[in-house]
């Protein structure tokens, strides 16, 4: 329901493998994934301004409150950005709004399976305490900021990003950048329906958000970031 079938055969699929075996970081960028139809109607939701919370992360604590943040010196502070709030639960698969049954796929066996294919590598949530806050949706302004970082933990195996903007200009900024490795870092544009896949243990494999431009002032960069585990 949500895949573009043309994206997933067995072909494509070894295409994707040899993509990741074969590149430093081991990464894939897979555009036109999802049905653009139903990534429509997620971002009529997504534009709700009133669904977004601030979230900040330091590189000693993650999640911290403004009292945290405001004694942490400017070149400890990582991440600000917001996160979405969810609408309803994933156990609450009746009155799930389109924007929470697409986070709620990305965690299904179907995709998981499509994902363990590409990596070569059982994943499970079986002992994942909290699946939802390994998916959800994120968006950026001109004030926000990722800075570099790695997204290594132990079990984990795939991180995901998915990018939701139509129409992305050249000289907005926002693209994800890999270190990579020889002083040749990897820059990928966040253009609508592409999808980025990366081993985060993998050589080069630290990243950040290369910063919004100031002309943009009032427009958001959105995205789903997802992580996967093997245990």
């Amino acid at each position: 329901m949500w895949l573009n079938k043309e994206k997933v055969t067995d072909f494509a699929l070894s295409t994707y493998r040899a993509s990741l075996l074969n590149s430093c970081p081991n990464h894939v960028v897979i555009d036109g994934l999802f049905d653009e139809t139903k990534l429509d109607a997620v971002m009529q939701l997504l534009r709700n301004s009133s669904l977004w919370k601030t979230q900040r992360h330091t590189y000693s604590a993650l999640y911290v409150d403004n009292t945290q943040w405001d004694k942490t010196t400017t070149d400890q502070r990582f991440v600000q950005r917001d996160v979405w709030q969810r609408q309803t639960p994933i156990a609450d698969a009746i009155n799930m709004t389109i924007a929470d049954q697409f986070l709620a796929f990305l965690r299904e066996d179907e995709f998981m399976d499509l994902l363990s294919r590409i990596f070569n590598v059982a994943l499970t949530d079986l002992n994942v305490t909290d699946p939802e806050i390994n998916t959800n949706y994120f968006r950026l302004s001109a004030a926000d900021f990722v800075e570099q970082h790695a997204d290594d933990s132990p079990g984990r195996e795939v991180c995901m990003l998915i990018y939701l903007n139509k129409e992305w200009q050249p000289d907005a900024g926002g693209e994800l950048v890999f270190i990579g490795q020889d002083d040749k870092p990897v820059c990928v544009p966040p253009l609508y329906n592409r999808c980025v896949l990366f081993d985060p243990s993998s050589k080069g494999s630290e990243h950040w958000v290369k910063q919004l431009s100031s002309k943009y002032t009032g427009e958001f960069r959105y995205n789903i970031t997802s992580w996967y585990w093997s245990k």
